[in-house]
């Protein structure tokens, strides 16, 4: 007996890009007719969002896609599709070296097997209190190690009318938070007619009604403008966090990375920022062990991160990527087990300055946008980015609840609800 409705699955690793995308493919299937399943032994369409920023993510996308050929073989009907970052232009090669994958498509491009007249205004599919939006699809930078503006090509920005529908749109269906999301925000709108940037954007955002909290990521030091960082300030709905990923604490490894700013400059960028919103929660980006990186190199970043202290530091080892110009034209020639320590080294020095940073937080009360519940508690973050925990009987989904914190620990906070400001504005 035939199925009533056919069914679909989405499989995501990587970026806060190419869980928006996921959700908007979501979107897309149900609009189409599918229903969400995670039933594999039934389902009708499985998609893979993929990710090869570094090799071991590579790794877990090619596995996942031999894992699926013996569901392939017993089901023939089955659709496979593929998305995301490993898919390059070269999609007859990925045809032959994965044939029983159905379709390759590039990511951010809509599934073009499928005709379905207005993909692109599509809603995303599974909405929640937060939610991200994508702002800009490629890169322009091509900085030495990265994959992405040969996956995701050059930087295309969406007109600011689109992004304000939309978010009206997620509004109406109880979204209270928007993330933008892009590969550089900051080169938001050079491509548009009349080069609107990205304070204009978050101007046009700020003002719709129902939206409580505006965030944004990620950011290029050599492009973040003081109209931005006025823009945070001064905007009510914007937050008080900003992602700006520094790389390497080292000139000359800045350098080789094509990153095209120098410590210098990002130091006086970082102070700019905080005389103008003193209460920024800063995060960052690090790569240890680049080509080249010497001990002295190496410790000229780990200087940068306890000098400036960072909220969070998203740290990885270097790792080539075919295809990138560090990958061509650069020896991996620092060691992978003095890649690990230094990791470990900025990982626990990280640590310790969140366990500081977070321990300020006990005995006071912080406002969160509660976005669901994790083994029996609530969780929200704070305007600042802040995760927290607390248990309570009630509903919380969705509200912005005064919590005031009891524990704190370098990943988390934890507290007891203080008072509920109900969003639909009953008493």
């Amino acid at each position: 007996m035939q199925k009533a409705q056919k069914t679909y699955h989405i499989w995501t690793i990587g970026c806060q890009m190419n869980k928006a995308e996921s959700e908007r493919l979501a979107g897309f299937f149900e609009q189409a007719g599918y229903n969400h399943s995670s039933d594999l032994d039934e389902i009708d369409l499985i998609v893979l969002n993929s990710c090869v920023v570094r090799q071991s993510a590579e790794s877990r996308v090619t596995n996942k896609i031999h894992s699926l050929r013996h569901l392939k073989k017993e089901r023939p009907e089955l659709t496979i599709a593929v998305t995301g970052c490993y898919v390059d232009s070269d999609i007859e090669s990925l045809k032959k070296k994965h044939p029983h994958v159905n379709h390759f498509f590039k990511p951010g491009e809509y599934p073009y097997w499928l005709e379905q007249p207005g993909w692109e205004k599509t809603l995303h599919g599974s909405t929640g209190p937060a939610t991200y939006v994508p702002i800009t699809q490629g890169c322009n930078n091509f900085c030495s190690y990265c994959i992405v503006p040969y996956r995701r090509g050059r930087e295309r920005s969406r007109p600011v009318d689109d992004i304000v529908n939309e978010v009206i749109e997620l509004v109406n269906h109880s979204t209270r938070e928007i993330t933008l999301l892009g590969q550089n925000v900051d080169s938001y709108g050079q491509d548009l007619p009349g080069k609107p940037d990205l304070a204009e954007l978050l101007k046009e955002l700020n003002s719709i009604d129902g939206l409580l909290r505006l965030r944004f990521l990620t950011n290029h030091p050599k492009d973040m403008s003081d109209t931005l960082i006025d823009a945070i300030s001064s905007l009510e709905k914007v937050c008080e966090q900003v992602n700006l990923p520094v790389q390497a604490g080292d000139n000359e490894i800045l350098r080789l990375m094509r990153r095209e700013y120098t410590v210098e400059h990002y130091r006086r960028l970082i102070e700019r920022i905080r005389s103008k919103i003193p209460d920024i929660a800063l995060s960052t980006d690090v790569i240890v062990g680049f080509p080249s990186e010497s001990e002295e190199q190496f410790r000229n970043t780990f200087d940068l991160l306890a000098d400036i202290r960072f909220d969070t530091v998203h740290v990885a080892a270097y790792s080539p990527r075919e295809g990138t110009i560090a990958a061509r034209d650069l020896e991996d020639n620092v060691p992978a087990i003095e890649k690990k320590r230094r990791l470990y080294m900025v990982e626990e020095l990280q640590k310790e300055i969140a366990a500081g940073i977070n321990a300020e937080f006990l005995g006071k009360t912080v406002e969160i946008l509660v976005e669901g519940r994790k083994k029996g508690k609530w969780q929200g973050r704070t305007r600042s980015d802040k995760l927290v925990f607390f248990r309570d009987t009630e509903n919380h989904l969705g509200k912005l609840v005064n919590i005031r914190i009891e524990k704190t620990s370098p990943w988390s906070l934890q507290g007891k609800t203080m008072k509920v400001n109900n969003l639909n504005g009953e008493e």
